[in-house]
Order: C-alpha cells, then sequence, then structure tokens
C-alpha cells in the first residue's frame, strides 16, 4: 500500500505589521531635511550677517546662496528639491521634520537648523545645496563632518551615510563627482555649523555647480530636481535600512 502523500506546507500570511514595513520601509523613521538658504535673506543683511557660534568659531548667521547667470537662485533650487525629497520620504512612511516652510522668509540661521534636527532626534538628516564654483567646474559634492566633540558618536555614521549618498546620487542622477571640491565626491568639513554643531547622521549635498553652465542647465529642470530627490530618498532608505 502507498504511503499518503505529504502534507502541502501552509504558508501563513504576512502579518500586518510586515506588510506595512514592505510597502512603507521608513514607517517609523524621523529623517531631517534642511533646504539651505531662504528666498529673501537677500532683503535683510542684518540679520543673516550677525555672527553666531558654529561650534569652532563665529560664522554669519546664513548667506543669500548662489545662483546662476540667469539669476535662478540657488535658495530657490534647494526649496524645490526639499520639498519634492519630503513628499517622497513620507510616501515610504517617514516623518519629515524641515528646518523651513516656505521660500519667501529669512533664514533660519544655521545653528538653528541644527537645533531644530537634534531637538527632533532624527534618525538621520540632510542638507540640500547648490554650490557656486568655479565656472570651469562640474558635479557635486557630499560634505561631511569632522570630529569636534559635539558631534563625535554619529562621525562614522555620518561618514556611513555620506557614501551610499555620494554613490546613489551619482548613479541615478548621472552628475559627475565634483572636479574642483573633495575626493571622488566626498569632502570633510570642520568650517559648517551643521556638521559642527549635529547629534544626528548628518549630510550636506551640494547637487550641482550654478556657476557652470552644464550644471546650470540642468539644475534650474523640474524633472532633474525631481530625479535629485529621489536619489536622495533611495540614499536615506538604503541607509537606514543597513541600521536597522
Amino acid at each position: 500500500m502507498l504511503a499518503p502523500p505529504p502534507p502541502l506546507a501552509q504558508h501563513r500570511p504576512a502579518s500586518p505589521t510586515a506588510l506595512i514595513a514592505r510597502r512603507l520601509p521608513l514607517a517609523g523613521k524621523v529623517v531631517g531635511v534642511d533646504p539651505g538658504h531662504n528666498g529673501r535673506n537677500w532683503s535683510d543683511p542684518s540679520y543673516i550677517n550677525r555672527q553666531i557660534w558654529n561650534g569652532r568659531e563665529l560664522e554669519n548667521c546664513n548667506t543669500t546662496g548662489t545662483e546662476t547667470d540667469g539669476g535662478y537662485t540657488e535658495a530657490l533650487f534647494n526649496w524645490n528639491v526639499g520639498t519634492d525629497l519630503a513628499a517622497d520620504l513620507r510616501a515610504e512612511g517617514a516623518r519629515v521634520v524641515l528646518t523651513r516652510h516656505n521660500n519667501d522668509g529669512v533664514g533660519p540661521c544655521v545653528n538653528t537648523r541644527a537645533q531644530i534636527l537634534n531637538s527632533a532626534h532624527v534618525d538621520v538628516a540632510v542638507a540640500i545645496h547648490a554650490d557656486g564654483g568655479p565656472p570651469s567646474g562640474r558635479g557635486f559634492t557630499v560634505l561631511e563632518p569632522v570630529a569636534d566633540g559635539i558631534n563625535n558618536h554619529v562621525i562614522t555614521p555620518s561618514y556611513l551615510f555620506a557614501a551610499t549618498l555620494r554613490d546613489d546620487f551619482r548613479s541615478d542622477t548621472g552628475m559627475p563627482v565634483s572636479s574642483y571640491d573633495g575626493v571622488d565626491g566626498l569632502q570633510p568639513r570642520d568650517d559648517l555649523a551643521g556638521e559642527n554643531l549635529t547629534k544626528v547622521p548628518y549630510a550636506l549635498i551640494e547637487c550641482g555647480n550654478m556657476r557652470n553652465a552644464t550644471d546650470a542647465a540642468l539644475l534650474v529642470t523640474a524633472s532633474f530636481q525631481k530625479r535629485a530627490a529621489l536619489a536622495i530618498a533611495q540614499a536615506i532608505t538604503t541607509f537606514l535600512a543597513r541600521r536597522g
């Protein structure tokens, strides 16, 4: 007499928590997004030029940022990429903490931005910028902190995030790494409040050079801005998945 066939394996359905995690990889995470400068910084020089302590030395509260030869401002680029990025992150389940909420204000100061991100206990933070480098130079750079006491415990994760951001931004946007700043797209900095005062994993990305005609032609377009935001969101998701 033949033995009966073994029973079919029972496949238990995935739990609701597992399904949510699969659909929303950033559920439960808090991400800081700092769109650099602000659209009306130019209107209040006494405010943005006042001196603040950046963790190592005095620097200006903020600056106007750079612009293209055609007058497209860095502040607007930063705001557009930052808001696109916030939407992408929320779609993945993250709670997003922005350091400013429009592009028609002044400030806040760079040390205040660091305080906003630290106080929110974000899991990772990224500052969005575009550079005003030499017109002959192309490309993007990711700036990372150097240990100064306050930020010591986040230096290693910040480096890992910066490297992930560099890799994803290069592959997903087609923008080359900078030909004039950093080494292979990375640049340690000890003179910026965001890097010096951070208590969370942090990096700042200069998404391209607004003073270079080739870069500028890309940076001003909505399509590139959306690609840039998606690349940054992918780097954040990858980094946080590796940290668990």
